[in-house]
């Protein structure tokens, strides 16, 4: 089987030497050039038509995510970022992963090398999974640079640049009492953060709760909520412990932590803690799966999305023979399909569906439920 071929981009000769060197200790890849800036990069590309890129943020003369926009507009291909861990890198990370980055290294800020060194099982597991990934062409209107620069003497109305970025309407929900007994419960890792995203923005102001798992690191969600929050009509947040989950309102699991929900009396609320790794996770969706099919049962809602591995899986499953009702994406819009195959396979999804179809489906199952008795635990 023919290795991975990777191309390293970064202005950090010490970075490039020590990526190169974490790469080529594996048996199944290659590192086949290293730039210092995209320019290089460029042509490195074009003549050795590389796999997998890792590319800086912030680089000499073509910013990082310049170049990552225009090469998922002219040549799409898998890329990871590798970016450092301040509150600036976490906000471009953000925009390289909706501009198509497949994942995302965060290279310390000071001790790069053993730093690098710790990380390097991390980075290379990021290489394969980006290695095997679906990638999208980036359309211009789709590339928040783009909308956001006018040509030359144009005006841009205060609201053109976000004009793309709102959801449309898509109609009125008055889903009342239902909303205060229902939970959303969402799954995701790998390309998952723009995946989360687009159930999120269908979601009338009166959703049910929502509770999120996301894979990421500590130092992204707060800013990764915050992101959400200025696209949706609900509210959106990182959870804190013990805080009541309430309609119209998701709840992000801080990186580094587990999240899962109890019930207090009528209310639901958000437990936040530590604790050992789950499924290698932590976050984990095994563990918000599990309260959900324990606290919620068929007042839960399961949405499985795009991932590597089968975390969340089982407990999916303890969802659905709990009287939950369970979704999972299709294969043809997964980045990686990793994880909604492992739900499918493990008998816990009753409908497997493109993303842009899972959002208005949820909404369409609760409003076929209201009327009905609805169910307390």
């Amino acid at each position: 089987m023919p290795k991975i071929s990777v191309v390293v981009v970064d202005d950090s000769a010490l970075v490039r030497s020590m990526l190169t060197e974490i790469i080529n200790r594996q048996p199944d890849m290659e590192c086949i050039g290293a730039a210092a800036d995209p320019f290089v990069a460029r042509e490195m590309i074009r003549n050795l038509n590389p796999d997998v890129i890792t590319l800086d943020v912030e680089m000499p003369r073509m910013d990082g995510l310049d170049f990552l926009s225009k090469l998922m507009r002219l040549r799409p291909m898998p890329v990871v970022m590798v970016s450092t861990l301040t509150e600036r890198g976490a906000e471009v990370t953000l925009k390289a992963l909706e501009l198509g980055a497949v994942d995302f290294v965060s290279k310390p800020k000071i001790g790069v090398v053993d730093g690098l060194r710790q990380l390097s099982d991390d980075i290379t597991d990021k290489i394969r999974v980006a290695s095997k990934a679906r990638i999208h062409r980036l359309t211009p209107a789709a590339t928040p640079a783009a909308a956001a620069t006018p040509a030359p003497g144009q005006r841009v109305a205060p609201s053109a640049t976000t004009a793309t970025a709102k959801p449309l309407n898509t109609g009125s929900y008055s889903l009342g009492r239902l909303s205060t007994e229902k939970l959303i419960f969402i799954g995701a890792s790998t390309g998952g953060t723009e995946a989360t995203k687009e159930v999120l923005v269908t979601l009338p102001a009166d959703s049910p709760g929502v509770i999120i798992t996301q894979h990421m690191p500590p130092g992204f969600t707060r800013n990764y909520a915050a992101r959400l929050d200025g696209l949706c009509k609900i509210r959106v947040k990182e959870a804190s412990d013990g805080e009541r989950i309430l309609p119209g309102h998701a709840y992000i699991a801080p990186g580094g932590l587990h999240l899962s929900v109890e019930r207090s009396g009528a209310n639901y609320i958000a437990r936040v803690q530590d604790g050992d790794p789950v499924n290698r996770h932590k976050p984990s969706v095994e563990v918000l799966f599990k309260s959900a099919a324990r606290v919620a049962g068929p007042n839960a809602i399961g949405i499985m999305l795009t991932g590597m591995g089968g975390d969340g899986a089982k407990a999916m499953r303890e969802m659905r023979d709990a009287g939950a009702y369970c979704v999972a994406q299709d294969e043809a819009s997964c980045v990686v399909f990793g994880m909604p195959r492992e739900a499918i396979a493990a008998g816990a999804v009753q409908e497997v569906l493109p993303l842009n179809k899972i959002a208005q489906h949820v909404l369409d199952h609760l409003r076929a439920t209201v009327g009905q008795a609805l169910s307390r635990v």
